[in-house]
């Protein structure tokens, strides 16, 4: 059975604590460096990724999380997690992972007024899922070797065109949105699937 780590610093952690052990995984919330020991996947959730980033730094947990990601283990980021993972952060220099080959803007969207739902198209899922938006963040540039899942029309949110919401480079899934505060966990089965047989 596998054991998922959910870093519960701060942030929608419970939600997808509840989501991977509904289909069976085994969960740890994660509080400590000690807490990283054995697990074989972690969740990186929404929330303040300033908070989050300065947490894990005073924690002293940053370095050890982005070297177990480096080693190949599994991590699923959304929202906030998304921006932890992402190399660069515009217009920011707060702690990060910094191993996924992508660019971010925060607050994309605008403010929690802002926030909404719709049905995306994501890639290896047989239909739409349902996706929820809350003060997200943009995949504003992508390396060659990010594969991009999913993308939102920017025609509703006063942009233009297409903008990545999704992505996987490896062992790194990482979304803009909270699939985790919906009931459909097609995503988080497919973040499962990434763990060894």
């Amino acid at each position: 059975m596998a054991l998922v780590g959910v870093l519960a610093l701060q942030g929608a952690f419970r939600e997808h604590a509840a989501a991977v052990s509904r289909l069976g995984a085994d969960v740890r919330e994660l509080r400590q460096r000690k807490h990283l020991d054995g697990i074989d996947a972690l969740i990186l959730p929404g929330g303040e990724s300033t908070v989050m980033g300065k947490l894990l730094t005073e924690l002293d947990m940053l370095e050890p999380v982005r070297q177990r990601i480096a080693a190949g283990m599994p991590v699923y980021g959304s929202c906030a997690g998304l921006i932890l993972l992402c190399e660069t952060i515009e217009e920011s220099d707060q702690p990060r992972i910094g191993l996924l080959h992508a660019s971010v803007r925060r607050n994309a969207f605008g403010r929690q007024v802002d926030s909404f739902e719709t049905d995306l198209a994501v890639k290896g899922l047989d239909a739409p899922l349902r996706a929820v938006f809350i003060r997200a963040p943009l995949i504003t540039a992508v390396g060659p070797d990010v594969d991009v899942l999913a993308r939102v029309d920017m025609a509703a949110h006063g942009g233009e065109g297409e903008r990545i919401v999704a992505v996987r480079q490896g062992n790194i899934l990482a979304t803009s949105f909270h699939p985790e505060l919906t009931p459909d966990t097609r995503l988080h089965s497919a973040f499962l699937d990434m763990l060894p047989a």
